[in-house]
C-alpha cells in the first residue's frame, strides 16, 4: 500500500538560536525564482555578481572568492584540505567546539596538529600564538573569529601580524561573524577564510562562502599530492567559478539566488550600518539580561554581538525554559555544548533576526518563564533596561 505524506506546513518560529537564523522574506522569494541550468548565461551572470558582492562583504580583492556547495562545515573542510598535505605541521586555536572540529578535519587530511588551547569562553593572546609558533614552523595557523559555542569574539590584528611575520599562512573561521561584525580579510592578510549562509547572512543553510589569497592559491596549485576531496578541490572549482566555466558539479542554483539576494540586502544597508545594528541589539539584550542578574559566559570585552552565550541562573531548569519558549512562544534559543551543556543558553541575534522586536519579545517571554520557576526579579526590569538602551541610541 502506498503511503503519501501530507504537504509540509512547518510552524512559523522566531529563530534566536545559534543558527539557522530567520530568513529575510525577500531571500525566501529569491529561492522560488525559476531554476536555470548551471551553465546558462543568465546564471553565470548571477555567479559573477555573487562573487563581486562576496568580495565586498569579506572586504577582499581575492579573485578566488566563491560559494562552496555545502554548509559552513564544507567551507571549513574546503579551506583545510586544500592547504594541508600529509605531514604538514599546523597550529589551530581551540577554545570551543569549532576549533576542535578544525583540528579533526586537519588531522583527517594528514596534518600534524598542534593545538593552541584556552578555556572555553576566553580568547587567544599574542603570547599564546608566540608559544605555539615556538613549537613548530606551521604551514598555517587556524583561528575561529566568532566561536559559536561560547560567544567569544577573537581579536585579529596583532595575531594576524605575528602569524605572517613567522612565515605561516592564516586560516580564519568566520561562519558566525560574516555580516555581523567586521571581517577584514585583506587588512588581516588572511590566506583562507570560510563562512556559512545560515547565520548573519540570513539565508537558509546550503552554501559556504570562502576566499583564498593569491599565496594560498599558489600553495594549492603547487601541491605534491592530490587534494583529499575531489568535490572540494579548489583547483577544479576554480575552473568553474573562474572565466573558463568548466563543469565540475551541478551547483545549487536556487540557493545561489538566495545568497545573491542576502548579500544585496547587506550591501544596501551598508556594512558599517549592519555591524552597528548587530551591536545595538546585543547591547539592549545584554542590558535586559543584566537586569535579571544573568551574566555572559564569554570573556568580558570579547563578547559577540550576534551570539549571546549566557549563564543559566542557579535552580532554573534549562530544558524546560527552552521547551516552553518553543512550544508556547514559537521562539527558539540554543542549548550549551560540551562543558557548557546545561550551564549556558545561546541566544542568537543574527542578520534579519537582529532587531528590537525579537529582543523585547524574548525578554518578556523569559521573564514569564523564570517567574513560573520561582526566580526572583523585578517584573518588567529587563524590558525597561533594553528600552533604555534603545532610547539612548535615539537621543
Amino acid at each position: 500500500m502506498t503511503t503519501i505524506a501530507p504537504s509540509i506546513n512547518p510552524p512559523i518560529r522566531t529563530l534566536m538560536g545559534p543558527g539557522p537564523s530567520d530568513t529575510h522574506p525577500s531571500v525566501l522569494t529569491a529561492l522560488s525564482r525559476p531554476t536555470l541550468g548551471h551553465l546558462d548565461p543568465a546564471y553565470l551572470q548571477i555567479m559573477d555578481e555573487l562573487q563581486g558582492m562576496l568580495r565586498q562583504v569579506f572586504q577582499t580583492k581575492n579573485a578566488m572568492t566563491f560559494a562552496v556547495s555545502g554548509t559552513g562545515s564544507a567551507g571549513m573542510e574546503a579551506t583545510v584540505v586544500n592547504l594541508v598535505e600529509p605531514g604538514d605541521d599546523v597550529v589551530i586555536g581551540v577554545n570551543g567546539v569549532f576549533g576542535t572540529r578544525m583540528c579533526d578535519v586537519a588531522a583527517r587530511a594528514g596534518a600534524n596538529v598542534i593545538r593552541m588551547e584556552r578555556p572555553w569562553g576566553e580568547v587567544f593572546t599574542v603570547d599564546d600564538v608566540k608559544e605555539a609558533l615556538g613549537k613548530c614552523k606551521p604551514k598555517f595557523v587556524g583561528v575561529v573569529l566568532a566561536e559559536t559555542s561560547t560567544g567569544a569574539w577573537q581579536p585579529m590584528d596583532d595575531i594576524a601580524q605575528l602569524v605572517h611575520d613567522s612565515g605561516a599562512m592564516l586560516l580564519v573561521d568566520s561562519v558566525t561573524g560574516l555580516g555581523g561584525l567586521p571581517v577584514e580579510t585583506d587588512r588581516w592578510q588572511v590566506d583562507a577564510i570560510y563562512s556559512g549562509t545560515q547565520k548573519c547572512l540570513s539565508c537558509p543553510p546550503g552554501l559556504a562562502p570562502v576566499s583564498f589569497s593569491e599565496r594560498a592559491v599558489q600553495t594549492i596549485l603547487s601541491r605534491k599530492t592530490k587534494v583529499q576531496s575531489w568535490y572540494l578541490d579548489v583547483g577544479m572549482l576554480a575552473s568553474y567559478w573562474g572565466s573558463d566555466r568548466v563543469y565540475h558539479h551541478t551547483a545549487p542554483i536556487n540557493m545561489s539566488y538566495a545568497l545573491h539576494e542576502a548579500l544585496r540586502l547587506i550591501l544596501t544597508e551598508g556594512l558599517e550600518a549592519c555591524h552597528a545594528r548587530h551591536l545595538l541589539h546585543h547591547r539592549a539584550l545584554k542590558a535586559g539580561l543584566g537586569a535579571l542578574g544573568i551574566s555572559y559566559a564569554a570573556q568580558e570585552g570579547h563578547q559577540l554581538p550576534m551570539l549571546n552565550a549566557v549563564r543559566i541562573p542557579e535552580g532554573i531548569d534549562d530544558a524546560r525554559v527552552r521547551r516552553d519558549l518553543l512550544q508556547r512562544f514559537n521562539l527558539e534559543i540554543g542549548a550549551g555544548l560540551g562543558p557548557f551543556k546545561g550551564q549556558v543558553w545561546r541566544i542568537g541575534l543574527m542578520g534579519y533576526g537582529s532587531r528590537a522586536a525579537n529582543v523585547l519579545v524574548f525578554l518578556g517571554a523569559l521573564e514569564q518563564l523564570l517567574a513560573e520557576q520561582g526566580f526572583k526579579f523585578s517584573a518588567g526590569s529587563s524590558i525597561a533596561a533594553a528600552n533604555q538602551v534603545y532610547a539612548d541610541a535615539r537621543a
